[in-house]
């Protein structure tokens, strides 16, 4: 006996898709409302910090009344280092955003931008030696 064969429905006229929350992730067929990214990201006219995607945010501080939702949540993700690109997958926002809205935070200084931090280009020989010295002995 062979298994009943299943077709994926998609929403049609008759059934339209019910409206995903703004912060679940869409899956196929379903309609989502996402805010405008300018509505999010305020002006951002100005100039923009010289952040990359492996730059370290840590907040400084709590989250004011005045902040945005969205900058709320930076300050909560922030409580540890994270990277902007992390920050940027958590919140589901493109790393132009970010960028913004991070701007925006470091000039009232409730997050600190940090390089990371950069490893040398070539181990130490002495290193290297005692490790395959270790393996050896295994």
């Amino acid at each position: 006996m062979t298994p009943p064969r299943r077709q994926r429905r998609s929403p049609g006229p008759d059934r339209p898709a019910a409206p995903v929350p703004p912060g679940a992730p869409a899956k196929e067929g379903e309609v989502r409302n996402p805010e405008r990214l300018f509505v999010i990201g305020g002006e951002g006219g100005g100039e923009r910090a010289d952040i990359d995607l492996v730059t370290l945010i840590v907040a400084r501080a709590d989250p004011p009344v005045s902040a945005t939702p969205e900058q709320a949540a930076l300050l909560r993700l922030c409580a540890a280092p994270l990277s902007v690109a992390e920050l940027s997958a958590y919140l589901s926002l493109p790393f132009s955003v970010v960028t913004v809205l991070l701007t925006d935070l470091l000039a009232s200084e409730l997050v600190q931008a940090r390089a990371p931090i950069v490893r040398q280009k070539v181990a130490d020989r002495n290193l290297l030696e005692a490790v395959m010295h270790g393996l050896q002995k295994l």
